[in-house]
């Protein structure tokens, strides 16, 4: 669907913009505890308890991390340590963008308002937009909408805020799982899959795929 001109176009931050780190943190404070050709394994069980914390009642994202990471630890029966995990959520707001951010958002957002919807706390995701390399209309979190992603309670309320209607609007993602399997079942106009690496493709639940955001601005005809 080449050349959709959104009245809006949303962005999952963290993996899809703002360059994702857990993992590599992980390998690093897990490397006494686990065999180093098991540490991938870890991280891949890790980031399913994530997911499936975050299907949960409301928790702050601090609790998310530190949950997720004790329920890993247990099924590997290894220690749990829970400095490891605040010292993964402090981290968060240092992380900058992928290289290919700026250029590509830098020639949209004077043309097409820019949102991002993440699964942030309001302390964090600030510090990592300020490293985007451009203007966004509006910044809204997991916690201004007492839901996480893939929930629709979360996307739901930026549509509220913006009053938008999702066919008018473009999403953004390199996930599958936490954005794009919703986004179609809400009828966004299109839907963007950014190909990181970290989810193989799935036609079904987009429109175009791209490799990199500097991409994107020929998506919607720029």
């Amino acid at each position: 669907m080449p050349n959709f001109r959104p009245k809006y176009i949303s962005f999952d931050c963290y993996g899809t913009l703002t360059r994702f780190r857990m993992t590599e943190m992980a390998s690093a404070f897990m490397a006494n505890r686990i065999d180093a050709e098991k540490l991938p394994a870890f991280c891949k069980d890790w980031g399913a308890y994530r997911f499936d914390q975050v299907m949960g009642p409301w928790e702050p994202y601090q609790e998310i991390i530190r949950n997720s990471l004790r329920r890993t630890c247990e099924k590997w029966g290894v220690a749990y340590n829970e400095a490891d995990a605040d010292a993964v959520y402090a981290a968060v707001p240092t992380w900058g963008p992928h290289d290919d951010v700026a250029g590509g958002l830098s020639q949209i957002g004077d043309k097409i308002p820019l949102v991002i919807l993440s699964n942030a706390m309001n302390e964090q995701i600030h510090h990592n937009v300020a490293m985007l390399g451009a203007p966004f209309h509006a910044v809204y979190t997991a916690q201004m909408a007492q839901a996480y992603k893939p929930r629709m309670q979360a996307f739901e309320y930026m549509f509220d805020q913006l009053g938008a209607n999702p066919e008018d609007m473009m999403h953004v993602s390199s996930s599958f799982r936490y954005d794009q399997n919703t986004a179609t079942d809400l009828h966004f106009g299109c839907r963007v899959f950014v190909g990181r690496g970290h989810e193989p493709s799935n036609p079904f639940y987009r429109d175009v795929e791209i490799p990199h955001i500097g991409c994107l601005p020929a998506v919607v005809g720029l």
